[in-house]
């Protein structure tokens, strides 16, 4: 399955612009990809606006935000790849999500073998189900 992170943040940047709240975005600076304007990030992270009266273009897409802004008055184009991302939150009361450090798209979880149900073939009944003797809870209502 793709990473579930590019469909939160874009969610909760419209429920922050939603609220007349401003969109912010905590990025590691030493990630891979990231292009902001040197010098604006202080020990590996920088928080960036990415409300819409802040920028310019701005596209939440699935391998990242970008968007243009002017940093000291020149005009800055920016990148900032979703494995970057460590939280997006509104200004006024914090409220929003972190996110890990590794949070790229998860691997699915590992089964063993004997955890798989058995297929059935030639209507052969399957030999791991367990009986139970305990009633049905559910009731038929007309």
């Amino acid at each position: 399955m793709n990473s579930s992170k590019p469909y939160i943040i874009r969610a909760l940047h419209e429920w922050i612009s939603d609220n007349n709240c401003t969109p912010l975005v905590l990025v590691s600076s030493k990630h891979q990809g990231v292009q902001i304007p040197t010098g604006i990030a202080k020990d590996g992270k920088v928080v960036l606006n990415i409300s819409y009266g802040a920028t310019k273009n701005l596209q939440l897409i699935e391998e990242g935000v970008m968007f243009d802004a002017r940093f000291s008055g020149v005009s800055e184009n920016i990148f900032v790849p979703m494995g970057s991302i460590l939280a997006i939150y509104a200004r006024e009361n914090g409220q929003g999500m972190m996110f890990g450090e590794n949070d790229d798209s998860p691997e699915p979880p590992k089964t063993d073998k004997k955890d798989k149900p058995k297929i059935l073939t030639d209507n052969k009944k399957p030999t791991n189900i367990k009986k139970t003797n305990k009633k049905s809870f559910l009731k038929v209502v007309k």
